[in-house]
């Protein structure tokens, strides 16, 4: 692609999942029993021991961004089933700010012990692109669990404008700059809409806002041309008439939007823009409580309940990709997105 790296695309697959709580063997025996049993049995200790004071342990599950969003919603949707599996008492914390950063750097400096996690968004890949002195190492100070699931961006429009294909913008916007709205400057929709308009050689002109909601009401309102923002946020909207989906940025249409065209078919075959929600430890947690982990992720995500209501609220494709694939997909996120920042000259919010 001619703008920068090939977009890393993931898929559902088995290679990391489901992950067995074996360690690695030792080798050797210990009075009678083998190395490797007694170490998986200290860190089965160790994972699972519980807090006396409360008879449960508490596990501090981190969301860098206020309540309400998207990644609240999931952390929400899966705290009962955790605590179910994982017998401990789950404790959401919503610590917002800096893009994510503030949170993740609080995650990051937690005692890597299974007591704290942190749920996030795609965002969290643009952290050192977008912010000059990031107060952690995305790469290296947080160990991935589990890449949760995926879900496209979305162009859309108000239900007044003309607009009815990405291809009515490009024209219109021939003739004068067309404005688009986004959560914010260096949000993933901002990133995904200067690609777009590097791509179809038109001027798209950005407004940002502190947050998904205010972009849509003036998008709404007729103030701004476009919104690009996840799935999740405009669906509702949509389906109410008041706006109108022009484009969607993942490999295929969503059966909540099949009249809405992706970018391969609106004349972009090598760009997808999708948010995807992941699950991170500090770094340093021991290799079986991060098993541990995935596999309680991974059953209560496959609970028909959890697993219709993410598909009905966010049209989250769930990919459960283990902590070796999601690594490797989240280092290709940081370098792609990483790119776009600097060779655009974005500045973070």
């Amino acid at each position: 692609m001619g703008d920068g790296p090939k977009k890393p695309s993931l898929a559902p697959t088995e290679s990391d999942g489901p992950v067995s709580g074996t360690p690695p063997s030792l080798g050797g025996k210990v009075m009678g029993i083998t190395r490797r049993g007694a170490t998986a049995g200290i860190l089965a200790g160790f994972a699972w021991s519980p807090v006396r004071a409360q008879g449960r342990r508490q596990i501090n599950l981190i969301v860098p961004f206020p309540p309400g969003g998207s990644v609240d919603t999931l952390s929400r949707l899966l705290q009962d089933g955790l605590q179910e599996r994982m017998k401990a008492t789950i404790i959401i914390e919503n610590r917002p700010g800096a893009n994510g950063a503030i949170g993740a750097a609080a995650a990051a400096r937690a005692t890597p012990d299974g007591t704290t996690l942190m749920a996030t968004f795609d965002s969290h890949s643009t952290i050192p692109a977008l912010l000059d002195k990031p107060p952690l190492n995305v790469l290296t100070d947080l160990e991935p669990v589990m890449l949760v699931g995926k879900a496209p961006y979305i162009v859309a429009t108000s239900a007044g404008r003309p607009y009815k294909t990405f291809a009515d913008v490009i024209a219109a916007a021939r003739v004068k700059p067309v404005t688009y709205g986004t959560s914010g400057p260096g949000s993933s929709g901002h990133l995904a809409m200067v690609m777009l308009g590097r791509k179809a050689g038109v001027p798209l002109d950005h407004v940002p806002y502190k947050g998904a909601g205010p972009a849509i009401n003036d998008v709404v309102g007729g103030h701004v041309d476009l919104i690009c923002a996840s799935v999740a946020a405009l669906l509702p909207q949509i389906e109410a008439g008041t706006l109108r989906a022009v484009m969607q940025m993942g490999p295929g249409r969503l059966k909540a939007l099949p009249d809405a065209p992706t970018t391969a078919e609106s004349g972009f075959p090598d760009f997808l823009a999708e948010a995807w929600w992941g699950i991170f430890a500090p770094k340093g947690t021991p290799e079986l409580i991060v098993t541990q982990t995935y596999e309680a992720l991974r059953d209560v995500l496959q609970l028909p309940l959890v697993s219709q209501r993410l598909r009905d609220t966010q049209q989250m494709t769930l990919v459960m990709a283990g902590p070796k694939e999601f690594g490797a997909f989240f280092a290709k996120e940081v370098v792609y997105w990483g790119k776009v920042v600097h060779d655009n000259d974005i500045k973070g919010g």
